[in-house]
């Protein structure tokens, strides 16, 4: 097992050879999703834009892949402890709702934003309130194998047992000594034999308003164990990937692989891939914390930390500056620089679009930059790296529209191949007008140049009135206007 990286491919001509998924017929993925109870945050996207990353480089390469991600909606329980109250529960307590229906408004919004950040959704969502029949039967055969023990209606993973056994620790690099010195005592009032056991099952309190009949108790599921059932369920007893934010690595995933191995007899994942943390002033992005922002806060500009209004495009393109295993700070002026770099990708992509082609062509490395991106895409899914070969690609398509250069038909067929498969289909960021809703703003666009060309006669008459007026009505719409040497460029803000 690789913990904490996942380099699978290492050799451009061979990337193919160096990844054989476990199942041949498709590669198996499944991602820790949103424990629905709150609006999503930044933090949210960055696991769902790193793995939509994974999904559709891999589509890319020819693999067939089922893509699972969960939805947490039962036994997530408050500060992430065995002990409390759920906290779909107690949302659902505070807003007089039934807790299913706190899960499809906050899973509502959660999937448009996901929509608005161009995330693919996965081919499997499953829920773990769907799912207690089959953690039933996953705790009883834990039970059986003689890795957990039942205590006052609850069943407790017996983590010193299974640790004597196997190891448990390996993927966090942490040992069993460190757990027990570092757990908190409950007071000598706890179920657990060990402060290290984790919760298979919970007896509900008789104030707890989300439960479920089992042999043991009425009660519900422990939060680690859906991820291990649902994963069996539909990936199989082994899968290839699992992937998460670097918050789960530890207890979360850790208690994954114990259970499995206590199911199964042997560990069911073969790479285990972690984003890492979303942070503000050095601290991780999140609701316990309190200093979160959500993504339609950032979406409209309505948050204090904000100075503006960041598009979902700009957002993905922050967060594909950064190595997915990097930590990635939150800030104004990093938010500024990802927006103007989208407008300068966008930019070239439109100039392309308009580019005649010549006879013959002065252009070269065009094959080249794409085995560099592509080799980028295999270093571990260095985004920032491909990013800046596109780069390299809009300088040569300004070369060629300020006539330094010359391209063939077959040179900007070629660039255009690159930006589709690079930028658009593997990155997943749209261009500004399929961002912006349509599949086609090119007459709009020619509408906004009729506009600037009369605005440009009116000045050439010395019509300042008209010429004034056309900017003026132009800048209360929302467009940025610039005279240059070579003519105007206008944008929308």
């Amino acid at each position: 097992m690789k913990a904490n990286n996942l380099t699978i491919y290492n050799s451009l001509s061979r990337r193919k050879e160096l990844f054989k998924p476990i199942h041949p017929e498709r590669v198996g993925m499944y991602v820790c999703g949103p424990t629905v109870y709150g609006d999503g945050h930044l933090g949210h996207a960055r696991p769902a834009i790193t793995f939509d990353i994974l999904f559709r480089y891999l589509q890319h390469l020819g693999y067939k892949v089922r893509y699972v991600r969960n939805i947490t909606d039962v036994g997530h329980l408050v500060n992430d402890a065995d002990d409390g109250e759920d906290k779909i529960a107690v949302k659902a307590r505070l807003e007089q709702l039934e807790p299913m229906e706190v899960v499809q408004h906050y899973l509502n919004r959660y999937h448009k934003a996901m929509e608005k950040l161009n995330v693919l959704p996965p081919s499997i969502e499953p829920h773990a309130s769907g799912h207690i029949v089959e953690q039933i039967g996953y705790v009883q055969s834990i039970l059986d194998a003689g890795y957990a023990y039942e205590s006052e209606g609850s069943v407790y993973f017996d983590v010193p047992k299974y640790n004597a056994d196997h190891h448990y620790g390996k993927l966090s690099g942490r040992n069993i000594d460190e757990l027990q010195a570092n757990t908190r005592e409950l007071d000598g009032q706890s179920e657990k034999r060990n402060p290290a056991d984790f919760a298979l099952w919970k007896k509900a309190a008789p104030e707890h308003i989300m439960h479920w009949p089992s042999p043991w108790s009425e009660g519900f599921p422990g939060w680690h164990l859906e991820c291990s059932c649902m994963g069996e369920k539909y990936l199989g007893e082994t899968f290839d990937i699992h992937g998460g934010g670097m918050d789960l690595m530890f207890p979360h995933h850790e208690c994954e692989i114990a259970q499995s191995v206590a199911h199964n007899g042997h560990d069911a994942v073969h790479y285990w891939m972690h984003n890492n943390m979303i942070t503000i002033d050095g601290k991780k992005m999140g609701k316990s914390y309190g200093n979160f922002i959500t993504l339609d806060q950032f979406f409209e500009g309505s948050h204090p930390l904000l100075t503006q209004a960041y598009s979902p495009m700009t957002i993905r393109f922050f967060i594909l500056m950064a190595q997915y295993r990097s930590t990635l700070d939150f800030g104004n002026e990093a938010l500024q620089a990802a927006e103007k770099a989208y407008k300068r990708m966008a930019d070239g992509w439109r100039r392309l679009l308009d580019l005649k082609p010549s006879e013959t062509g002065t252009v070269t490395g065009l094959d080249e930059l794409e085995a560099k991106m592509y080799e980028a895409m295999d270093d571990d899914l260095n985004t920032p790296v491909v990013i800046g070969h596109l780069f390299d690609l809009c300088r040569i398509v300004n070369q060629v529209n300020d006539g330094t250069a010359k391209a063939t038909a077959a040179d900007l067929d070629k660039m255009k191949q690159l930006f589709q498969t690079f930028l658009f289909d593997i990155l997943g960021v749209l261009p500004p007008e399929a961002a912006a809703g349509s599949a086609n703003l090119r007459p709009y666009e020619e509408a906004v140049d009729l506009l600037l060309q009369i605005r440009a006669e009116s000045k050439a008459k010395k019509d300042w009135a008209t010429s004034d007026l056309i900017r003026d009505r132009m800048a209360a719409m929302g467009f940025d206007v610039k005279d240059t040497k070579d003519g105007v460029e206008w944008k929308l803000r």
